[in-house]
């Protein structure tokens, strides 16, 4: 039976082409206004929670190679434990605008004198209004997990991060070429997928990445725990490789994403030392050896530093799969609420006061 995870998985594609034509036409005023506030600047930070978050990360990788200097904080951390400057611009990425770290962000920026440019999928959240500028992708929310949620705010920031330097629309015609191209590979990842024994229930996973895919791979720790309900991990590839490999042992999986240009033969070295070491590894990226792992699901071409944009469809097509492998249910939360609206415990009890109070 498919799932409702599995059908917004399906439709992703074509939402995905709708932001791009969406930030071409009716958002791109807004993207221009977002950008010239960066340009003038003094600080900039990028935020999120959650899903959000780790498309802030994979975002960021633009603005880093571009020359953008941001300061990249989780929006809790954001609220509680920094300062923010007068005269700073905070890009708030939040698919509702509704969760309670972001509305509580919004009336600390505005008491520090900072400006808002907010991402979001929601026109009538609290985010949209208060925004000094706001880019809102009118994509249909996702039945639970974050898919279309995660990938439509993803694109509409790394657009940002292009129209502030080089300029998004040079760049937007080979984007939705490589969503289309990636939409023809669905099926051949949908089939791989099924029948590969690196899907196993019970076993640890582990997620490794470089660049903005780092943010795919947290993504997919994420796609794990609140779709198959097991912990998973994630990191950069570099990182793994100071300490966190005296954790390898037999039957652990592992999926490691292969830049386009950079590290690839460091990286393809660590995947097969890890296959050496009894591990079963997959693959994603571009023009990879078919021998190189257990799994190896290859990606179309990918403008130049934007393959993190589409090389998240096959991990949520495994997450999808191992939710059914392992007899959970992916469409349901057991203890997160859709929006955390509240800053308590993990029940939907304020501190200090009993379940049972009237």
């Amino acid at each position: 039976m498919s799932t409702h995870f599995l059908r917004d998985i399906l439709r992703q594609p074509v939402e995905m082409e709708r932001t791009i034509d969406y930030l071409l036409g009716p958002g791109q005023k807004s993207l221009q206004q977002a950008a010239a506030m960066i340009r003038s600047a003094p600080e900039v930070v990028v935020t999120g929670i959650g899903a959000s978050w780790n498309a802030a990360l994979a975002a960021s990788s633009l603005f880093f190679l571009r020359g953008q200097s941001i300061r990249m904080q989780e929006a809790g951390e954001l609220l509680h434990f920094s300062t923010i400057s007068r005269g700073a611009v905070i890009v708030v990425i939040s698919r509702t605008g509704r969760s309670i770290e972001i509305v509580q962000l919004l009336a600390k920026a505005e008491a520090s004198g900072a400006s808002v440019i907010g991402i979001t999928n929601s026109s009538d959240s609290p985010l949209a209004r208060k925004s000094a500028v706001a880019i809102v992708v009118p994509t249909r929310l996702d039945h639970t997990i974050s898919v279309n949620a995660y990938s439509t705010p993803l694109i509409a920031t790394s657009a940002l991060a292009s129209e502030v330097t080089t300029g998004f629309a040079s760049a937007a015609s080979a984007l939705a070429c490589t969503i289309r191209e990636a939409n023809q590979y669905v099926e051949t990842w949908q089939k791989q997928i099924e029948t590969s024994p690196w899907l196993t229930p019970g076993v640890p996973y582990y997620f490794l990445a470089r660049g903005g895919s780092v943010g795919t791979c947290n993504e997919a720790r994420l796609l794990w725990e609140e779709g198959v309900k097991m912990p998973a991990t994630a990191m950069s590839t570099a990182s793994f490789r100071h300490g966190p490999q005296e954790i390898v042992r037999k039957l652990m999986r592992f999926c490691l994403w292969i830049d386009q240009a950079l590290m690839r033969e460091q990286d393809l070295a660590v995947a097969s030392d890890l296959r050496e070491l009894g591990a079963s590894v997959m693959l994603i990226g571009e023009n990879l050896p078919e021998d190189a792992g257990d799994l190896v699901c290859q990606l179309p071409v990918s403008p130049p530093h934007w393959q993190f944009m589409i090389d998240v469809l096959p991990i949520q097509f495994a997450a999808e799969r191992l939710s059914r492998l392992s007899g959970v249910d992916c469409d349901s939360f057991r203890i997160c609420s859709y929006v955390v609206e509240d800053e308590h415990g993990l029940l939907g009890k304020k501190a200090g006061i009993s379940q049972n109070a009237n």
